[in-house]
């Protein structure tokens, strides 16, 4: 037993790490947990749903019917692939987006975000390639980083993955002699850029991954909570093989309950359910079946529409005093669902320098560097509107603005300038500004 440090070293165990190890580091959104939890803080930062939506007595009545029923079943082991009641409920939630498939298809997941680690653990050696948008999830950058990926970012515009950029990634990545082992999106109100694909472009993107040989890794918590028209069709609708669709509860029921899961094609799935054994030998039945009488007994439906209209009002309280309060230079993404826009500062503004003058002023934002692996961003942030109040929203605003004022008039005095990254990670013009 260790039980003190020589020297000044803190961690006596830091040359035993795994190399992979050396590489793991909080992101920007975790560091700003204990701050932004503060409840003088608006934050404007996290992506928490709104749980408080839900009918609490209802949930109440599930979890204790499903004790008091099937009790000793709940709080079991169950399969590593996941209780087959509930995949066959999965296939009618996202049949909402298109997608047909069989239950044996499904792998359930604590979260989406393993069903990230696990794909990524099925295919992906050191060194090789993962071609991801600029910005991407900071979850899903996490798991890549992880695994010891090359970590490629692809330009995005106003309809997400560009198809040239998509096209010239593969070829220079494949010029340089490295191995691409997939293309991972989130075509659906994206997370951070707030932006949407298209039928067309979505048509396109799998057009270039076909063509090439590269799987397709969808990732689609969002995709039921769009606020007009119809819901988007997922890729995985169009092509069975040569995607992996992920899915998730945790925005349209409940995140805590930590239920999502993998589409995958058969030989994928069996690789997915071994790594799933491995990892957690089984997810939580208790939470799985929780669901499964959710789903059941309550009409999930109309919940997930509320959850729509809320959100919806609480973007259009962003997106207004946004418009109102801005100084000029600012621009932002007009989001169609999700949780999030995506906001570049003023031209000479870093928003990583600029967040100390934020917390003290006492709004919360993320920065845009957590959304890439190369440094980008840092003229970028990302505002969610999904868990504070229309009139939390207006007044977070109504403080970053006044940052963003008080930022803008030191770089007038001082001549300041900082490194600038435009949306794209180019310096091509920011889409679907207000």
């Amino acid at each position: 037993m260790v039980s003190c440090v020589s020297g000044s070293r803190l961690d006596p165990w830091v040359d035993s790490y795994a190399q992979r190890a050396r590489g793991m580091t909080a992101s920007e959104i975790r560091a700003l947990f204990s701050v932004a939890s503060r409840p003088e803080v608006v934050s404007l930062a996290g992506g928490m749903p709104f749980v408080q939506a839900l009918n609490m007595d209802m949930v109440a009545e599930t979890a204790a019917r499903l004790l008091k029923e099937r009790g000793a079943t709940a709080l079991q082991y169950g399969s590593g692939q996941g209780d087959m009641s509930l995949r066959e409920q999965i296939l009618e939630v996202i049949g909402e987006v298109g997608v047909q498939a069989h239950p044996d298809d499904i792998v359930v997941t604590t979260g989406s975000q393993m069903a990230l680690d696990l794909v990524t653990r099925v295919f992906c050696d050191p060194g090789d390639t993962v071609l991801v948008e600029s910005p991407s999830y900071v979850g899903a950058l996490g798991v890549f980083r992880s695994f010891e990926c090359d970590i490629v970012h692809v330009a995005m515009d106003e309809e997400g993955l560009n198809p040239q950029a998509l096209t010239d990634a593969i070829t220079a990545a494949r010029s340089a002699g490295k191995k691409i082992k997939m293309i991972y999106t989130i075509p659906s109100f994206h997370n951070p850029a707030g932006v949407t694909q298209g039928p067309q472009r979505r048509a396109e993107i799998l057009r270039i991954a076909q063509s090439a040989g590269i799987l397709v890794l969808e990732d689609d918590p969002y995709g039921l909570l769009g606020f007009e028209g119809e819901v988007p069709r997922a890729l995985r609708a169009d092509d069975a093989e040569g995607v992996i669709y992920l899915g998730s509860f945790s925005k349209t029921i409940a995140s805590g309950l930590r239920v999502g899961w993998a589409v995958a094609p058969h030989g994928v799935r069996e690789k997915l359910v071994l790594a799933a054994e491995a990892a957690t030998l089984c997810p939580s039945n208790y939470a799985q079946l929780t669901v499964s009488e959710y789903l059941a007994t309550q009409p999930w439906r109309e919940q997930i529409k509320t959850f729509r209209e809320l959100y919806r009002e609480r973007r259009d309280a962003l997106l207004e005093s946004l418009q109102a309060m801005m100084p000029e230079g600012t621009t932002w993404t007009i989001p169609a669902g999700g949780f999030y826009s995506w906001v570049t500062l003023p031209a000479g503004l870093d928003a990583t320098a600029m967040l100390p003058r934020a917390l003290a002023e006492l709004v919360a934002y993320v920065p845009g560097t957590g959304f890439y692996v190369n440094g980008a961003g840092r003229n970028n942030l990302r505002l969610s509107y999904c868990y504070p109040d229309p009139d939390r929203i207006r007044e977070g605003v109504r403080r970053l603005a006044g940052v963003i004022e008080a930022e803008l008039d030191l770089a007038r005095t001082f001549g300041t300038t900082h490194t600038l990254a435009t949306f794209h990670g180019e310096s091509t013009p920011t889409p679907d500004m207000a």
